[in-house]
């Protein structure tokens, strides 16, 4: 059969990375995704996890696509991944600062902590090992307590402090009124508070 003279022939589809060529790109790009983690983050721990997440994610959800493609794709995972580890840490940060500024005083009910604190971003690494592993000694205790939480509090402190949506958006997430939001969220820093301080963790 004759082809159309005047319909060009279809363009060959890329070809698809083949696992070879998938872990030679992971091997030759690791280096240089360390050091330009490294820069990004000032910790080298924390870089590494980056590039090896970054690394992961790439092998999980994109190894079938063609190699050309593999470099842009890596680097916005990468980028992806160190925005995310900057917003845990502001956001870990933040509720450092919001339980350590809300004492042992009476509950306002009415009262969310977000719209009557400052919180100062010092989402910064700690200097030392030592200050490191304070901190995420701290974080993991916080995280368990978080956990502990009943459901609508923990849902409703997730939603503000974590994903970081005001109160009107998470009243609309739980289907709740603005006054519930607060009410949640100020039993649950009130709560994690005491929780921390029965444990004798001073923030």
């Amino acid at each position: 059969m004759r082809a159309n003279p005047g319909i060009p022939p279809a363009s060959p589809e890329p070809a698809l990375a083949s696992r070879k060529e998938l872990s030679d790109f992971l091997a030759s790009v690791e280096r240089r995704a360390f050091k330009q983690c490294v820069f990004s983050v000032q910790d080298e721990e924390a870089a590494l996890d980056i590039v090896q997440d970054a690394m992961m994610k790439l092998a999980e959800k994109y190894a079938d696509r063609p190699p050309a493609e593999l470099p842009l794709l890596f680097q916005r995972i990468l980028q992806n991944a160190t925005r995310d580890h900057f917003r845990r840490g502001k956001v870990r940060s933040t509720w450092t600062t919001l339980l350590s500024n809300l004492g042992m005083g009476g509950e306002d009910d009415e009262a969310d902590p977000l719209e009557t604190l400052a919180i100062e971003d010092a989402g910064n690494v700690p200097a030392s090992p030592a200050d490191r592993l304070e901190q995420a000694q701290v974080m993991a205790a916080i995280e368990a307590a978080v956990r502990a939480l009943p459901e609508r509090q923990r849902e409703a402190f997730m939603l503000r402090y974590w994903e970081e949506l005001d109160v009107s958006e998470t009243a609309k997430v739980m289907g709740c009124s603005e006054g519930s939001v607060k009410t949640h969220c100020s039993r649950a820093t009130h709560t994690l508070a005491k929780i921390l301080k029965s444990k004798g963790i001073t923030l």
